[in-house]
């Protein structure tokens, strides 16, 4: 007589706890993955730093994050993954040939600017999709970043600050500027002012595709227009860290509604384009502050004021036909790291030392914790 088997409650919660662990495992920077990757083939731990890269263009340093991402770009256009990998190649390959820290290597820290420079000539070009001559730009591009990235980086580091997508925006704006709309190899579309013309009455909202638009602006850091690349985007935000993907989506909130109070057209809002400036806003304070109702008010600040200058540099760059892409998010973001107020000063995270929200505020506890217990024993 053959008898059944029952799962034990011993049975049930290892398998809980195994569950538990893969998703841990999985979290934060996966640094288990890292250290594990070491003696591997060159061409594996290639693959892990560009996979890095892919993430740190919106703060994180998850290799599965960066291949959910790379998934929802082929989702969106493949020739559009394929020019942002090899602008990340490009990048991270320059850095090794320059001699660049191998541990700033390993962690993707010289491929994400390069990745968003050769999107953002994908993005812009009127020649269409699979132009073939379009790859040279997006190497230099790439390449040259990376420069600008060490050049900068002694600069930043007197004041603790990183020296996050100033190569990018950079590099981006005079790329435009040098080959305009009727470049007869490198055409690219004008960018528009995105306030609403004069003679345009906006008074119809449809609230759907306003709430779209909030998605939306979380992928429109990767250039993504669409909403299932979009929600990929943000499933990688909440794989390295939930508290950074409630701050990307508050940070578009805050964002799509300073386009409101400024009038800024409807299409704007819908694309999400007037929402991924706040949400990186948003996620700069989330990342480098220690999480507490204090860096939550600043970081709706920075969001507000990230949308505001936004939609200011658009305007005015939008005139000659350049896009401001991040740069309202990348000043206003530096100028959050640098302010001394004692109350917001005790929470910011030193650059080098930030890893997921939640492991900053897990660190955080311990130490005070363990200084409480300290004074205790003192006294």
């Amino acid at each position: 007589m053959r008898i059944s088997e029952k799962n034990t409650p011993e049975q049930s919660g290892g398998l809980k706890q195994r569950v538990i662990s893969a998703l841990l495992y999985c979290s934060g920077e996966m640094q288990q993955l890292h250290s594990h990757m070491q003696d591997k083939p060159y061409l594996l731990q290639l693959v892990e730093w560009c996979l890095r890269g892919i993430s740190r263009v919106i703060l994180l340093n998850n290799p599965l994050s960066g291949a959910v991402i790379l998934a929802a770009l082929l989702l969106e256009s493949p020739w559009q993954a394929l020019l942002g990998t090899l602008g990340l190649l490009a990048s991270t390959f320059t850095a090794i040939i320059l001699g660049q820290d191998c541990e700033e290597v390993s962690s993707g820290l010289h491929g994400f600017n390069g990745m968003l420079v050769a999107l953002l000539m994908g993005v812009f070009s009127s020649a269409g999709d699979w132009y073939w001559w379009l790859l040279l730009p997006a190497c230099l591009g790439g390449a040259a970043t990376t420069f600008l990235s060490s050049s900068l980086a002694p600069i930043v580091d007197h004041w603790d600050l990183p020296v996050s997508v100033f190569p990018f925006n950079t590099v981006i704006v005079l790329y435009l500027a040098c080959t305009g709309t009727s470049n007869p190899y490198f055409p690219n579309y004008p960018a528009h002012p995105p306030r609403a013309p004069e003679s345009t009455n906006q008074t119809q909202l449809h609230v759907p595709q306003l709430l779209q638009g909030v998605v939306l602006g979380v992928g429109q850091i990767f250039a993504c227009g669409t909403l299932g690349p979009s929600l990929l985007i943000l499933g990688a935000v909440f794989i390295f860290s939930p508290i950074l993907a409630i701050n990307a989506l508050l940070g578009s909130v805050m964002s799509t509604m300073a386009g409101l109070s400024m009038s800024v057209q409807h299409r704007f809002l819908y694309s999400g384009l007037s929402g991924f400036n706040g949400a990186l806003g948003c996620m700069v304070v989330g990342a480098f502050f220690i999480f507490s109702w204090r860096t939550l008010l600043l970081s709706v600040a920075s969001a507000l004021l990230s949308a505001y200058t936004d939609i200011a540099l658009s305007n005015l760059l939008g005139a000659v036909g350049l896009p401001a892409s991040s740069w309202a998010a990348t000043l206003i973001g530096t100028l959050v790291l640098l302010l001394t107020g004692k109350n917001l000063k005790e929470h910011r995270i030193p650059t080098g030392k930030v890893t997921s929200p939640e492991m900053n505020l897990r660190s955080h506890k311990e130490w005070s914790a363990t200084n409480d217990y300290t004074t205790t024993t003192d006294a």
